[in-house]
């Protein structure tokens, strides 16, 4: 007859085990250990002890066993073993992956756990699983553009070099427009934050108008100069160069970095800046605007003030981004650039490829 293997404990094993067996934040399985070993301990055999815990008798002579060969690490470490093996998902994950990647439903432009379960007849955990051993996200989609400006490489050069290595006596300006800017006017007061519930908002809205923010931000120093204007056509921002040159120190050149917006190369505008040579645009390629440093504020501002905030007129928004960019120059930080052209060149080339090899497939 096979008899239980007898436990004896040092005093700091029975301490440990006594303070384990009382504990309300351990987890509930190693509170149970516990209290097997400590009865185990007192000459209890395991089927009496499985019938005061209420466990099966071959559970308590499994810990019992793996106290007697490993002491406390036998309860309170799991082993890789635990459970039963993922035969049937192992049997299906090739499957689900491949018709993850390489099919769509009939009516849908991608699956989801239900539809592909029902798909091939299995249960939704099961591709929950394999999706995130995978790392599949079937419902998510990122938006890229790459751009095929004929002179990407020239202006790509010129842009990032005005970054890295700017010219002497001379600042580097990021300019852009924020158009159409909506004041809105939520239907009903939003409900503030507390805890255990975010801040709401109604989802519609009433509109008082627009307003465009012309903008530079001072790439060496991160200040900002701003105005608003009711449009954005060429005069708007011949009116805002004159800002510029108000508002910077007129011994100095400026090399404004913009995109290829209609205003930007308009010919009065052109005619303008041959009569002011302290002005020199420089254009970054088509389809590029991450080569602007200004649209990252444009997205701060966006999120930080204009996004969440309520307006009863086109003068309490322009108010808000006057006050925002005030703030901003009490502070500034500048954008630091800090890709090198031998980091972009490679990654520019990759992408072209693999989009050129996806559309001839």
């Amino acid at each position: 007859m096979r008899r239980a293997v007898c436990l004896v404990l040092t005093d700091v094993e029975r301490q440990t085990l006594e303070s384990w067996s009382r504990s309300r934040t351990l987890p509930a399985r190693l509170v149970m250990r516990a209290k097997i070993v400590l009865l185990a301990s007192e000459g209890e055999q395991n089927s009496d002890i499985g019938v005061k815990l209420g466990l099966d008798r071959s559970v308590v002579a499994r810990w019992r066993t793996r106290f007697s060969e490993d002491r406390l690490d036998g309860i309170a470490k799991e082993r890789g073993d635990r459970g039963r093996k993922a035969y049937k998902r192992k049997h299906w994950a090739r499957t689900i992956v491949e018709v993850t990647l390489h099919s769509t439903p009939k009516y849908a432009t991608h699956w989801s756990t239900r539809t592909l379960a029902k798909h091939l007849g299995i249960d939704k955990s099961m591709v929950q699983r394999v999706w995130k051993t995978h790392n599949l996200q079937p419902h998510r989609v990122e938006t890229f553009k790459l751009s095929n400006d004929p002179q990407f490489i020239e202006k790509l050069v010129d842009v990032v070099g005005l970054y890295l290595r700017p010219p002497e006596h001379a600042l580097v300006l990021c300019v852009d427009e924020k158009s159409q800017i909506q004041a809105l006017d939520r239907t009903q007061p939003s409900l503030p934050l507390k805890k255990g519930r975010c801040g709401t908002m109604t989802h519609d809205y009433k509109r008082y108008g627009a307003t465009t923010l012309f903008a530079a931000l001072h790439v060496a120093e991160g200040r900002l100069i701003g105005k608003c204007f009711k449009r954005h056509r060429h005069q708007e921002f011949l009116r805002f160069l004159k800002l510029i040159d108000l508002q910077t120190p007129p011994e100095l050149g400026l090399h404004l970095i913009v995109d290829n917006y209609a205003t930007h190369k308009h010919a009065k505008l052109r005619a303008c800046l041959e009569r002011h040579p302290r002005f020199r645009l420089q254009f970054i390629p088509t389809s590029s605007s991450w080569l602007n440093l200004i649209e990252r504020w444009f997205r701060e501002i966006t999120t930080k003030r204009i996004r969440r905030g309520s307006f009863r007129s086109v003068r309490m928004l322009e108010q808000a981004i006057y006050n925002y960019i005030e703030g901003h120059n009490d502070e500034p930080k500048p954008l630091v650039w800090t890709a090198e052209l031998a980091d972009l060149l490679p990654k520019i080339a990759r992408a072209h490829e693999r989009l050129d090899t996806v559309q001839y497939q």
